[in-house]
Protein backbone atom coordinates (compact mmCIF):
# COMPACT_ATOMS: atom_id res chain seq x y z
CA UNK A 1 0.00 0.00 0.00
CA UNK A 2 1.19 3.60 -0.79
CA UNK A 3 2.05 5.53 2.36
CA UNK A 4 -0.13 8.44 2.18
CA UNK A 5 2.90 11.04 4.05
CA UNK A 6 6.96 9.98 3.89
CA UNK A 7 8.26 11.81 6.49
CA UNK A 8 11.98 12.70 6.37
CA UNK A 9 13.95 13.21 9.24
CA UNK A 10 17.42 14.56 8.96
CA UNK A 11 19.74 13.57 11.59
CA UNK A 12 22.87 14.76 12.83
CA UNK A 13 24.52 14.73 16.56
CA UNK A 14 20.61 14.94 18.28
CA UNK A 15 21.22 12.40 21.02
CA UNK A 16 19.40 14.53 23.34
CA UNK A 17 15.99 15.45 21.66
CA UNK A 18 15.67 12.37 19.27
CA UNK A 19 13.64 9.83 21.14
CA UNK A 20 11.14 13.01 21.72
CA UNK A 21 11.27 13.70 17.74
CA UNK A 22 10.53 10.27 16.61
CA UNK A 23 8.33 9.39 19.23
CA UNK A 24 6.46 12.27 17.94
CA UNK A 25 6.22 10.64 14.54
CA UNK A 26 5.38 6.92 15.26
CA UNK A 27 2.34 8.04 17.52
CA UNK A 28 0.74 10.36 14.88
CA UNK A 29 -2.97 9.60 14.35
CA UNK A 30 -2.59 9.00 10.69
CA UNK A 31 -0.70 5.68 11.08
CA UNK A 32 -0.49 4.90 6.83
CA UNK A 33 2.98 6.54 6.90
CA UNK A 34 6.77 5.93 6.26
CA UNK A 35 9.12 7.60 8.21
CA UNK A 36 12.78 8.17 6.62
CA UNK A 37 15.36 9.06 8.88
CA UNK A 38 18.75 9.91 6.87
CA UNK A 39 21.84 9.73 9.71
CA UNK A 40 24.42 12.50 8.41
CA UNK A 41 27.47 10.93 9.90
CA UNK A 42 26.43 11.19 13.55
CA UNK A 43 29.47 10.89 16.12
CA UNK A 44 27.49 10.57 19.04
CA UNK A 45 24.44 7.74 19.48
CA UNK A 46 22.01 9.11 17.64
CA UNK A 47 22.62 6.28 14.98
CA UNK A 48 21.96 3.56 17.59
CA UNK A 49 18.60 5.36 18.72
CA UNK A 50 17.46 5.45 15.20
CA UNK A 51 18.43 1.25 14.72
CA UNK A 52 16.55 0.87 18.40
CA UNK A 53 13.38 2.62 16.74
CA UNK A 54 13.61 0.79 13.29
CA UNK A 55 13.89 -2.42 14.92
CA UNK A 56 10.51 -1.77 16.86
CA UNK A 57 8.57 0.30 14.18
CA UNK A 58 8.77 -1.15 10.24
CA UNK A 59 7.41 2.53 9.15
CA UNK A 60 10.89 3.08 9.70
CA UNK A 61 13.75 3.46 7.30
CA UNK A 62 17.50 4.31 8.52
CA UNK A 63 19.99 5.59 5.75
CA UNK A 64 23.23 6.03 7.30
CA UNK A 65 25.82 8.18 5.31
CA UNK A 66 28.79 10.28 5.58
CA UNK A 67 28.30 14.00 6.26
CA UNK A 68 27.51 16.02 3.95
CA UNK A 69 25.30 18.58 5.88
CA UNK A 70 21.51 19.04 5.58
CA UNK A 71 20.72 19.42 1.81
CA UNK A 72 22.12 16.58 0.72
CA UNK A 73 20.86 14.41 3.59
CA UNK A 74 17.29 16.34 2.82
CA UNK A 75 18.00 15.37 -1.07
CA UNK A 76 19.03 11.51 -0.07
CA UNK A 77 15.74 11.37 1.98
CA UNK A 78 13.04 12.68 -0.74
CA UNK A 79 14.80 10.33 -3.14
CA UNK A 80 13.39 7.43 -0.64
CA UNK A 81 10.13 8.59 -0.55
CA UNK A 82 7.09 7.10 -2.30
CA UNK A 83 3.81 8.63 -0.40
CA UNK A 84 1.39 10.47 -1.88
CA UNK A 85 2.80 13.46 0.30
CA UNK A 86 6.14 14.59 1.61
CA UNK A 87 6.70 16.20 5.22
CA UNK A 88 9.95 16.80 7.09
CA UNK A 89 10.59 17.00 10.76
CA UNK A 90 13.47 17.64 11.97
CA UNK A 91 15.32 16.05 14.72
CA UNK A 92 15.21 18.38 17.55
CA UNK A 93 11.78 19.43 16.60
CA UNK A 94 8.67 17.12 17.45
CA UNK A 95 5.07 17.42 15.78
CA UNK A 96 1.46 17.02 17.73
CA UNK A 97 0.07 14.37 16.80
CA UNK A 98 -2.72 14.81 14.45
CA UNK A 99 -0.58 16.96 12.33
CA UNK A 100 0.16 15.06 9.09
CA UNK A 101 -4.00 13.29 9.40
CA UNK A 102 -4.86 16.97 9.60
CA UNK A 103 -2.73 18.07 6.26
CA UNK A 104 -2.97 15.52 4.66
CA UNK A 105 -6.23 15.56 4.53
CA UNK A 106 -6.77 18.91 3.66
CA UNK A 107 -4.13 18.32 0.79
CA UNK A 108 -6.26 15.12 -0.54
CA UNK A 109 -9.92 17.36 -0.41
CA UNK A 110 -8.67 20.49 -2.22
CA UNK A 111 -5.97 18.30 -4.15
CA UNK A 112 -2.99 20.78 -3.17
CA UNK A 113 0.68 20.99 -4.44
CA UNK A 114 1.47 22.41 -1.07
CA UNK A 115 -0.47 22.54 2.70
CA UNK A 116 1.27 25.25 5.45
CA UNK A 117 0.52 25.22 9.18
CA UNK A 118 1.35 27.54 11.55
CA UNK A 119 4.04 26.49 14.56
CA UNK A 120 5.47 26.80 17.39
CA UNK A 121 8.47 28.11 18.81
CA UNK A 122 10.14 25.92 22.04
CA UNK A 123 13.16 27.95 23.59
CA UNK A 124 15.04 24.97 24.78
CA UNK A 125 16.19 27.04 28.01
CA UNK A 126 13.39 27.84 29.96
CA UNK A 127 10.48 25.89 27.53
CA UNK A 128 8.75 29.12 26.34
CA UNK A 129 5.80 28.24 23.72
CA UNK A 130 5.39 30.79 21.36
CA UNK A 131 2.43 30.78 18.40
CA UNK A 132 4.09 31.93 15.11
CA UNK A 133 1.44 32.33 12.28
CA UNK A 134 2.19 32.81 8.88
CA UNK A 135 1.19 36.54 8.44
CA UNK A 136 -0.49 38.30 5.31
CA UNK A 137 -1.35 34.30 3.98
CA UNK A 138 -5.39 33.95 4.13
CA UNK A 139 -6.16 30.39 5.92
CA UNK A 140 -8.37 28.06 4.20
CA UNK A 141 -8.18 29.75 1.10
CA UNK A 142 -6.16 28.60 -2.32
CA UNK A 143 -3.89 30.14 -3.06
CA UNK A 144 -1.96 30.11 -6.50
CA UNK A 145 1.57 32.24 -5.78
CA UNK A 146 2.10 33.12 -9.04
CA UNK A 147 -0.52 35.67 -8.59
CA UNK A 148 -0.47 36.19 -4.36
CA UNK A 149 3.01 36.59 -3.02
CA UNK A 150 1.94 36.13 0.32
CA UNK A 151 3.92 32.83 0.75
CA UNK A 152 6.93 34.04 -0.30
CA UNK A 153 7.42 36.31 2.53
CA UNK A 154 7.27 33.42 5.31
CA UNK A 155 9.29 31.63 7.33
CA UNK A 156 11.19 29.70 5.53
CA UNK A 157 9.93 26.57 7.25
CA UNK A 158 10.04 23.58 4.88
CA UNK A 159 8.87 21.25 8.19
CA UNK A 160 5.38 23.20 8.30
CA UNK A 161 4.32 21.87 5.04
CA UNK A 162 3.81 19.00 3.13
CA UNK A 163 4.38 18.36 -0.61
CA UNK A 164 2.86 16.22 -3.03
CA UNK A 165 5.85 13.77 -3.65
CA UNK A 166 4.70 13.90 -7.83
CA UNK A 167 4.60 17.70 -7.64
CA UNK A 168 8.48 17.70 -6.61
CA UNK A 169 9.69 15.00 -8.73
CA UNK A 170 7.69 16.54 -11.69
CA UNK A 171 9.57 20.05 -11.11
CA UNK A 172 13.02 18.70 -10.13
CA UNK A 173 12.95 20.68 -7.15
CA UNK A 174 15.97 19.85 -4.59
CA UNK A 175 18.37 21.45 -1.81
CA UNK A 176 21.05 23.00 -2.53
CA UNK A 177 24.20 20.85 -1.22
CA UNK A 178 26.59 23.25 0.51
CA UNK A 179 28.25 22.09 3.33
CA UNK A 180 26.68 22.40 7.01
CA UNK A 181 23.30 23.10 8.05
CA UNK A 182 22.69 26.89 6.98
CA UNK A 183 20.00 28.38 5.39
CA UNK A 184 19.67 25.29 3.19
CA UNK A 185 15.73 25.85 3.22
CA UNK A 186 15.75 29.15 1.76
CA UNK A 187 16.53 28.64 -1.58
CA UNK A 188 13.96 25.45 -1.72
CA UNK A 189 10.99 27.40 -0.28
CA UNK A 190 11.27 30.16 -3.23
CA UNK A 191 11.58 27.31 -5.92
CA UNK A 192 8.50 25.25 -4.58
CA UNK A 193 7.00 28.40 -3.89
CA UNK A 194 7.38 29.47 -7.33
CA UNK A 195 6.18 26.28 -9.40
CA UNK A 196 3.12 25.38 -7.03
CA UNK A 197 -0.24 26.62 -8.38
CA UNK A 198 -2.35 25.08 -5.75
CA UNK A 199 -0.97 25.69 -2.35
CA UNK A 200 -3.56 26.46 1.55
CA UNK A 201 -2.99 27.62 4.96
CA UNK A 202 -4.76 25.86 7.46
CA UNK A 203 -5.72 27.47 10.79
CA UNK A 204 -3.58 25.08 12.52
CA UNK A 205 -0.43 25.05 14.73
CA UNK A 206 0.76 21.73 14.49
CA UNK A 207 4.83 21.33 15.09
CA UNK A 208 7.04 22.81 17.50
CA UNK A 209 10.45 24.60 16.80
CA UNK A 210 13.21 23.76 19.01
CA UNK A 211 14.91 27.20 19.46
CA UNK A 212 18.47 26.30 20.98
CA UNK A 213 20.63 29.33 22.52
CA UNK A 214 21.42 32.19 20.54
CA UNK A 215 24.88 32.11 19.10
CA UNK A 216 26.70 33.98 16.38
CA UNK A 217 28.17 32.36 13.86
CA UNK A 218 31.98 31.78 14.84
CA UNK A 219 32.77 29.49 11.87
CA UNK A 220 34.46 31.85 8.39
CA UNK A 221 32.76 28.51 6.59
CA UNK A 222 29.09 29.88 6.94
CA UNK A 223 29.48 33.87 7.00
CA UNK A 224 28.49 33.64 2.94
CA UNK A 225 26.20 30.55 3.15
CA UNK A 226 23.32 33.27 2.75
CA UNK A 227 24.52 34.18 -0.32
CA UNK A 228 24.75 30.92 -1.68
CA UNK A 229 21.13 30.14 -1.44
CA UNK A 230 19.86 33.68 -3.46
CA UNK A 231 22.84 32.82 -5.96
CA UNK A 232 20.85 29.43 -6.81
CA UNK A 233 17.23 31.27 -6.06
CA UNK A 234 18.74 34.54 -9.04
CA UNK A 235 20.08 30.70 -11.16
CA UNK A 236 16.74 29.32 -11.06
CA UNK A 237 14.79 32.32 -11.34
CA UNK A 238 16.49 32.89 -14.55
CA UNK A 239 16.43 29.12 -15.68
CA UNK A 240 12.52 29.31 -15.25
CA UNK A 241 12.15 32.76 -17.25
CA UNK A 242 10.52 34.29 -14.31
CA UNK A 243 13.93 36.73 -12.93
CA UNK A 244 12.14 39.64 -14.50
CA UNK A 245 8.43 39.11 -13.21
CA UNK A 246 10.42 38.28 -9.37
CA UNK A 247 13.56 40.22 -9.40
CA UNK A 248 11.86 43.19 -7.19
CA UNK A 249 10.28 40.16 -4.96
CA UNK A 250 13.93 38.30 -4.79
CA UNK A 251 15.92 41.53 -3.84
CA UNK A 252 13.89 42.58 -1.10
CA UNK A 253 14.18 38.62 0.07
CA UNK A 254 17.94 39.26 -0.22
CA UNK A 255 17.57 42.74 2.26
CA UNK A 256 15.65 40.60 4.64
CA UNK A 257 17.84 37.61 4.89
CA UNK A 258 21.41 39.31 5.09
CA UNK A 259 20.52 41.88 7.30
CA UNK A 260 19.29 38.77 9.56
CA UNK A 261 22.80 36.85 8.60
CA UNK A 262 24.62 39.98 9.48
CA UNK A 263 22.97 40.13 13.32
CA UNK A 264 24.69 37.56 13.61
CA UNK A 265 27.88 37.57 12.50
CA UNK A 266 30.67 37.85 15.44
CA UNK A 267 32.59 40.89 14.87
CA UNK A 268 35.66 39.34 12.75
CA UNK A 269 33.41 38.35 10.46
CA UNK A 270 30.75 41.41 10.44
CA UNK A 271 32.70 44.46 8.52
CA UNK A 272 34.11 41.88 5.40
CA UNK A 273 30.35 40.54 5.22
CA UNK A 274 29.22 44.08 4.80
CA UNK A 275 31.86 45.27 2.40
CA UNK A 276 30.62 42.18 -0.08
CA UNK A 277 26.70 43.20 0.84
CA UNK A 278 27.45 46.61 -0.03
CA UNK A 279 29.13 45.36 -3.57
CA UNK A 280 26.19 43.35 -4.32
CA UNK A 281 23.86 46.81 -4.07
CA UNK A 282 25.99 48.38 -6.14
CA UNK A 283 25.38 45.52 -8.61
CA UNK A 284 21.92 45.94 -8.34
CA UNK A 285 21.81 49.30 -7.81
CA UNK A 286 18.44 49.68 -9.97
CA UNK A 287 16.31 46.85 -8.36
CA UNK A 288 17.86 48.24 -4.32
CA UNK A 289 15.72 51.61 -4.82
CA UNK A 290 12.31 53.37 -4.70
CA UNK A 291 12.08 51.75 -7.53
CA UNK A 292 11.32 48.32 -5.89
CA UNK A 293 7.38 48.56 -4.43
CA UNK A 294 8.22 45.98 -1.35
CA UNK A 295 11.18 48.44 0.18
CA UNK A 296 9.98 50.83 3.33
CA UNK A 297 11.37 54.25 3.23
CA UNK A 298 13.52 52.88 6.09
CA UNK A 299 15.08 49.93 4.62
CA UNK A 300 16.20 52.20 1.33
CA UNK A 301 17.83 54.80 4.30
CA UNK A 302 20.02 51.21 5.57
CA UNK A 303 20.52 50.43 1.85
CA UNK A 304 21.81 53.54 1.27
CA UNK A 305 24.15 53.68 4.30
CA UNK A 306 25.56 49.77 3.28
CA UNK A 307 26.05 50.93 -0.10
CA UNK A 308 27.69 54.63 0.07
CA UNK A 309 29.49 54.28 3.68
CA UNK A 310 29.45 50.29 5.53
CA UNK A 311 31.90 51.51 7.68
CA UNK A 312 29.89 53.08 9.86
CA UNK A 313 28.21 49.90 10.79
CA UNK A 314 31.93 48.57 11.44
CA UNK A 315 30.92 48.34 15.27
CA UNK A 316 27.29 47.96 14.89
CA UNK A 317 25.94 45.32 17.23
CA UNK A 318 22.57 44.97 14.48
CA UNK A 319 21.48 46.67 11.78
Amino acid sequence: MIPDVSIVVPVYNVERYLRQCLDSIINQSLTNIEIICVNDGSTDSSLSILQEYASKDSRIYVIDKPNRGYGHSMNIGFQQCTGRYIGIVESDDFAKPEMFETLFKVALENELDIVRCHFYTFKQRNGVIKKIDSYQMKSGTLINPKNDLSPFFQWPAVWANIYKRTFIEENKLSFLETPGASYQDTAFSFKVYACATRLMLIDNALIYYRIHEQSSIKSKDKVYCICNEFNEIIRYAKDKLIYEKLKYLISYLQYKSYKWNYNRLEMPYRYSFLLFWSKEIGKNREICSKKNPFFTFKDLKKILIIKVIPFIYKYRKRL
